[in-house]
């Protein structure tokens, strides 16, 4: 799940100070659950909106903000609105931000985002979360017990822990627990202690360079094909 946080409100109208009519797109998933942009914060954003003045034209709250063609679809809601419309604003997480300026490129309507956008994260409790993935295109899980050593050592180690660690606890944050103490705990109670025994190759940082791209289409058709 996408984590977002709203931005400060002086920031979102200093985005909107030379808009006088809105268009509110929020996100009915990663967002509705980081409570940035589901239906009570689209609201929540009207009201503050218009009592700054503003007309909000329309509002969509699309299952999610990032699928472009179902965007594409939902939009024809709004065709009328965003001829009028002199600003959108996304809700969304950045992604579906920059989803929603692809399916309006063409009403060549300024987009500007709602939310920060935070971490891949897990759901801890509701409007709880924890960073769990950097999705950094080569998965070690595999071999530490299913403890992200990229995402929850704050270096980033591969091999090992840093040996600055103080009662399990991470020297650069003392709240976070040292990921490399985790990892060998969980190992241990595996029974896969050599994993550790192994010098792990550099991270392939190719691998995220930017912007990636996937086709899980043609990747499945190579597979058959083979």
């Amino acid at each position: 799940m996408v984590i977002s946080d709203r931005k400060p409100m002086a920031e979102i109208l200093g985005f909107l100070k030379d808009a006088k009519k809105v268009i509110l797109v929020g996100c009915n998933q990663c967002a509705a659950a980081s409570k940035t942009g589901g239906e009570p914060e689209i609201q929540e954003m009207k009201a503050l909106l218009e009592a700054e003045g503003k007309e909000v034209l329309g509002c969509l709250l699309p299952d999610t903000a990032c699928n472009l063609l179902l965007g594409k679809k939902e939009f024809k809601s709004l065709k009328n609105e965003l001829k009028d419309a002199d600003a959108i604003l996304s809700l969304a997480c950045g992604d579906g931000t920059q989803t929603i300026v692809k399916n309006t490129k063409k009403q060549n309507i300024p987009v500007y985002p709602a939310n920060n956008t935070l971490f891949i994260g897990e759901v801890e409790r509701v409007g709880q979360f924890e960073e769990a993935c950097k999705a950094c295109g080569e998965c070690e899980l595999g071999w530490t017990g299913g403890i992200c050593p990229v995402t929850m050592c704050a270096k980033g180690l591969i091999n090992g822990a840093c040996g600055g660690a103080k009662n399990g606890k991470c020297e650069v944050d003392p709240d976070n627990d040292c990921a490399w103490v985790k990892i060998y705990e969980r190992l241990k109670d595996l029974n896969q202690l050599d994993n550790l025994l192994e010098v792990r190759a550099p991270k392939d940082y190719s691998k995220q360079l930017n912007p990636r791209r996937h086709n899980a289409n043609r990747k499945a058709e190579a597979e058959v094909e083979a």
